[in-house]
């Protein structure tokens, strides 16, 4: 039977949990040496080569070779929405050691999502620019209304410069793990960086998960209203 693409390659890419690991490991946009992603993985270096070159093959991923290392990158960041939305269909995963208990614990409190905030954190966020009326949804979209226009300009955002973007402005980005929609596009893009230039949020080393910081609670509560 023939459909309107060929989604069988893909899902078959997708259907072991190794290589799933390792497209979520990459997926905050980092370029990640393959020893990370086989601890991430839970996999052995050899294990890990042979994952990471059907991932390449598929052209999912990227390679950059710096003398006897290789990192890793995304290619393809549309697979990180594909996977996102497959996981709200998942069951939830058991972890099979301590480590990846925490992670686990870490990427619901706060993630990112490609390009923009998720988890927990993210999903205050939105809620919190909802009740403050900086933002309404419309259907699968949400719009900045005039106050809200203020409030992201005071925090840096030039939106008329993100709604120039070529990508969707402000998505409603069903969260996996929180089940209600969080910010995504261009607009979600832009919120994350002022995040990491006004130094509220870090990354973490070995996950997509992000923490905050003092400077962060504080500015979190005194800007948007909201604990973190």
């Amino acid at each position: 039977m023939l459909a309107d693409a060929a989604i069988a390659p893909v899902a078959e890419v997708l259907a072991d949990p190794v290589r799933v690991a390792m497209l979520m490991a990459l997926s905050d946009g980092r370029e990640v040496p393959a020893g990370e992603l086989a601890l991430a993985a839970g996999v052995t270096a050899p294990t890990a080569s042979a994952h990471l070159a059907k991932l390449a093959t598929a052209g999912f991923i990227g390679v950059r070779r710096q003398g006897r290392h290789r990192f890793y990158r995304l290619v393809r960041p549309e697979l990180v929405q594909a996977m996102e939305a497959l996981a709200v269909l998942a069951p939830e995963g058991t972890p099979r050691t301590h480590r990846q208990a925490r992670i686990g614990r870490a990427v619901r409190a706060a993630r990112t999502c490609y390009d923009h905030l998720a988890g927990q954190l993210g999903v205050s966020l939105t809620r919190a620019l909802l009740d403050r009326g900086a933002l309404h949804q419309y259907g699968q979209q949400f719009e900045v209304t005039r106050a809200g226009s203020e409030l992201f300009e005071q925090f840096g955002i030039d939106l008329e410069e993100v709604r120039a973007k070529r990508r969707g402005f402000a998505p409603a980005c069903l969260d996996w793990s929180e089940r209600v929609p969080h910010i995504a596009g261009s607009l979600g893009a832009a919120v994350l960086t002022v995040l990491f230039d006004r130094g509220w949020i870090e990354r973490t080393r070995d996950s997509r998960a992000v923490t905050v910081t003092l400077a962060g609670r504080r500015g979190f509560e005194r800007t948007f209203g909201m604990k973190a």
